[in-house]
């Protein structure tokens, strides 16, 4: 069919002159498709930019859409590899230029145009995830897996949560996805292998899906409808899954599956998996005790987001404002969940077909569930149309009179018509769902623990967050579960006072309690904290705060990366303009995003490898922002800074990238005055003076205790000459030292140097002649014997640590950092990543490399996760129970018995091949 002849209706345009530039992007000048395009282009600005930069492809899509839709997937489907990126939001593109087309004219139903989105979402993520477990079979991270597999995605599965579920994606949605693997697929032995690399799969398809790129997104991909999404990783095992929902399910994890779907991967295990399901999602009895739970979480819904007031339509919530889409859902979702267990035809997972069956069965009237039906239809076509506006994920009508008068063109109604319609429509569905819902207040309190007699229990009543009634109400519901939890932590006492001080630092509580109770796992994630980590439980208590990235819904994202973080900051600075103020906004986001690190940490939504290299973005992008603050204000007195400017340059862990809670900051301070004697300001200084003074300001910015605390420590000591040198070394200064006066190990330093702050040409200029420096080969033995002659007096001078020191000590990280910049020495080639380094060193042959590889990673695993729940050495009897199961997740370990046992045996086993291959220095001083 072509569009043309089952046009039905026409938008007309908002402004005239952008739809004459829509119709001459296409080359239609007059007739149906025209007007249709000069509505559409002269009313949206996101379609307007579609029909421009695919004009040339709608010109023949029009003829059939249908069959355009169908050739899209069959080119999707057969996308090389490398072309995955480009060829979907190609693909993406087109899909949503027709399907808008067809939906606006009227040439496709609501449930044809949500299909259409459906089933292209299910095609990419298909493609997405076939590419990415393609990538792990080619590098045999995969066991056992080969080509054969791609189709099955070696027995993973993304389910389809939610409207992709439903086949009712609206025009810019977000895709909830389930992602599981079939284990019986794997050897045991091979278990941890095989879901190490689904998980990377995982997040490799999300990535190519969501990530922004210069041919825009794909589906923005949400992966946290999982499991307690904060402990487990974006792909689990189905028998973990399974287990998950026999012992912890909760109602809206039922209501969730009703519409669950297998997508993409190995549909036939899928399928089996929601089959196991049946008795956690539909009840064999009748389940009216899921009302209480569905009205509970509307609620939370509306506190949360603010929306539990009357019904206006500037900016009015189309999903989840009053009478909106969510409503409708929530009220057919509780029926199917009540009787959907004794019946069988109940189970539909749509929204319509679920009322029209719920209608059949005598559940509902057939008069409310075809009223309801019809407004559903009308809710989405209207979300649709506020969505295809900008291509934004967003429920709300517009908040300005010309914002309305848009809407209106686009959907070809006369604004007053269209206003009393949605009146009409909103209000009705609120009538008609709202009286089904009947709260149950009462409390808990008579299944509290002992703690609840504790005196510091008895004064919450009198602390600020509990001031309101609704606060109160809310907390009376969940203070029965908190109290539990902190009867279980390992050390009840000290985290009753630790959620003590937590509590009573609340300016207010109902948007946090409300939030609480809209997502347990967040009180999972606060009894964590305090029952593992009192260094996390001590910063929420003084910055209760940081849950503002939490409620933002941002908090569990996906790291956003050195360059993201940078620019926040950067931006967060510029518009301040008082300098002390400055340093403690730096100090607070520096602090919020530690403890997101942390909590991810804690979590599991990272590994201890990413942690430490989200600790070192966040310390770069403090240098990098906050450097050119500093010098602006140094520039107040003295000046500009004197020729090319100063570059700090990361040694050490800071270097290499790789950071934990409580790291300092190794670093060098390297300037270049380019013939320059003298700034120029108030106060001119010599440029030697300049630099130093900067160096200390900078420091100082770092270091200074203030109102938000300190930033970091710095240490200096590795600049040239040490604490005998100055604080600032010229550029040529630098080289000359390096070229001719260093010893080996400052060169060892250096393999793991880069340059973190300051101008990109001097940073350049540094990074080349580290390179140049360091690329020369050297002969193995004088290296290996400055090695052997410095870790002896490191042991002489510190010791071998206790049993659990992870840095000190033979085959520990430092023995084995040393190592690693000897090999990057001896090959001329300074990687400044130790696993990666490591395998340069060829003298000590692959066992070697993998004995000292596997004890640098356990070890790390251990630093950071010891660090971050404790300032003092690791005991595990001062750890407590938290603190130690958070290790042994950490490392993989069954308890700390089998870690201590394999952390000796493989530092003992590396630290064997370090003294193989090194002379023997033991006499030497």
């Amino acid at each position: 069919m072509t569009l043309t002849s089952h046009i039905t209706r026409m938008p007309r345009p908002f402004e005239t002159d952008r739809a004459a530039e829509a119709r001459a992007a296409c080359g239609w000048a007059d007739g149906p498709l025209a007007d249709l395009i000069g509505g559409v282009g002269g009313t949206a600005p996101y379609l307007k930019g579609l029909i421009e930069r695919e004009g040339a492809w709608l010109e023949g899509a029009v003829e059939d859409p249908g069959a355009a839709v169908r050739t899209l997937r069959a080119e999707m489907l057969a996308l090389p590899f490398d072309a995955v990126s480009g060829g979907l939001r190609q693909a993406k593109r087109r899909l949503a230029l027709i399907s808008a087309l067809c939906d606006l004219a009227g040439a496709w139903t609501l449930e044809e145009v949500t299909g259409a989105l459906t089933d292209f979402a299910d095609t990419a993520v298909q493609v997405a995830l076939r590419a990415a477990i393609a990538h792990e079979i080619k590098r045999s991270k995969l066991p056992g897996a080969t080509d054969g597999d791609l189709e099955t995605a070696g027995g993973m599965v993304a389910l389809a949560m939610g409207k992709m579920g439903a086949g009712e994606l609206n025009y810019s949605s977000d895709i909830d996805l389930i992602c599981l693997f079939d284990e019986t697929r794997y050897d045991p032995g091979d278990y941890h292998e095989a879901r190490a690399s689904l998980v990377r799969a995982t997040r490799k398809m999300a990535q190519t899906l969501s990530e922004q790129t210069g041919e825009g997104y794909v589906l923005r991909t949400d992966l946290r409808l999982r499991p307690d999404p904060a402990v487990t990783p974006v792909c689990m095992a189905m028998e973990a899954a399974e287990r998950y929902y026999e012992s912890l399910g909760r109602t809206w994890e039922r209501a969730a599956y009703i519409k669950a779907r297998p997508a993409a991967g190995d549909l036939e295990a899928g399928s089996r998996f929601l089959q196991m399901l049946t008795p956690f999602v539909w009840r064999k009895h009748l389940d009216f005790a899921a009302i209480q739970d569905a009205h509970d979480m509307r609620l939370r819904i509306r506190e949360h987001k603010g929306l539990g007031g009357p019904i206006t339509l500037p900016g009015h919530n189309m999903k989840l404002g009053r009478g909106g889409i969510r409503e409708i859902e929530f009220f057919t979702q509780t029926r199917q969940l009540i009787a959907g267990g004794r019946d069988p035809d109940l189970r539909a997972r749509g929204t319509v077909p679920g009322l029209r069956a719920l209608a059949s069965k005598g559940w509902i009237p057939e008069e409310v569930a075809e009223t309801l039906a019809e407004h559903y239809r009308f809710h989405r076509e209207v979300e649709h149309r506020v969505q295809m506006l900008r291509d934004a994920q967003t429920h709300d009508l517009p908040q300005s009179p010309a914002g309305f008068e848009r809407l209106a063109c686009l959907m070809g109604r006369d604004l007053g018509d269209l206003e009393r319609d949605l009146t009409e429509r909103l209000t009705e569905v609120h009538s008609l769902t709202e009286s089904f819902f009947a709260p149950d207040e009462s409390g808990g309190e008579e299944d509290e623990p002992k703690l609840a007699e504790s005196e510091i229990v008895k004064r919450w009543p009198t602390y600020p967050a509990l001031r309101s009634e609704r606060a109160v109400t809310i907390f009376r519901r969940l203070r029965p579960d908190i109290l539990r939890r902190l009867a279980q932590t390992a050390k009840p006492d000290e985290a009753l006072v630790a959620f003590d001080g937590f509590l009573s630092g609340l300016p207010a509580g109902v948007q946090l309690f409300s939030l609480f109770e809209a997502n347990p796992q967040l009180v999972d994630l606060l009894i964590d904290i305090v029952g593992t980590s009192p260094d996390l439980a001590r910063h929420l208590a003084r910055n209760s705060g940081v849950f503002d990235a939490v409620i933002g819904g941002g908090f569990f994202a996906p790291w956003p990366g050195l360059a993201a973080l940078r620019a926040e900051l950067a931006d967060m600075l510029a518009r301040e303009d008082d300098y002390e103020r400055c340093l403690d906004l730096a100090r607070r986001w520096g602090k919020e995003w530690h403890f997101c690190v942390g909590v991810h940490l804690l979590r599991g939504l990272m590994e201890p490898e990413e942690a430490g290299q989200a600790y070192a973005h966040l310390a770069e992008a403090t240098l990098s922002a906050l450097l050119p603050v500093v010098q602006a204000e140094f520039a107040r007195k003295h000046g500009a800074a004197p020729g090319r400017g100063a570059v700090v340059l990361g040694m050490g862990s800071l270097g290499s990238a790789r950071l934990h809670a409580r790291s300092d900051l190794d670093v060098i301070v390297i300037y270049d005055p380019d013939g320059v004697e003298e700034s120029e300001g108030r106060r001119p200084l010599p440029s030697r003076t300049y630099y130093a003074r900067l160096t200390q300001a900078l420091i100082t910015a770092m270091t200074a205790p203030m109102a938000e605390g300190k930033l970091y420590e710095v240490d200096m000591r590795l600049r040239p000459s040490g604490n005998q040198g100055p604080v600032a070394t010229s550029f040529s200064a630098f080289r000359q030292y390096q070229d001719g006066e260093a010893w080996t190990w400052e060169h060892l330093a250096l393999t793991r140097a880069r340059v973190v702050a300051g101008p990109e040409a001097l940073a350049a200029d540094v990074e080349a002649f580290r390179l140049e420096l360091l690329g020369r080969a050297r002969e193995p033995g004088p290296v290996l014997q400055a090695l052997a002659v410095m870790r002896a007096r490191i042991r002489a001078a510190k010791g071998t640590g206790g049993p659990w020191e992870a840095k000190l000590g033979p085959g520990r990280m430092q023995d084995i950092e040393l190592v690693a910049q000897a090999a990057s020495l001896i090959a001329g080639k300074p990687v400044r990543q130790v696993p990666r380094a490591l395998l340069l060193a060829d003298w000590l042959g692959a066992e070697g490399q993998q004995a000292l590889r596997h004890a640098y990673g356990l070890a790390w695993a251990i630093q950071i996760g010891a660090r971050l729940v404790s300032e003092k050495p690791l005991e595990p009897e001062e750890l407590g129970t938290g603190g130690c199961a958070f290790l042994t997740r950490l490392t993989g370990y069954k308890d700390m018995t089998a870690l201590q046992a394999a952390f000796a045996e493989a530092c003992a086993a590396a630290a064997a091949h370090i003294d193989a291959v090194l002379p023997d220095v033991e006499s030497e001083e």
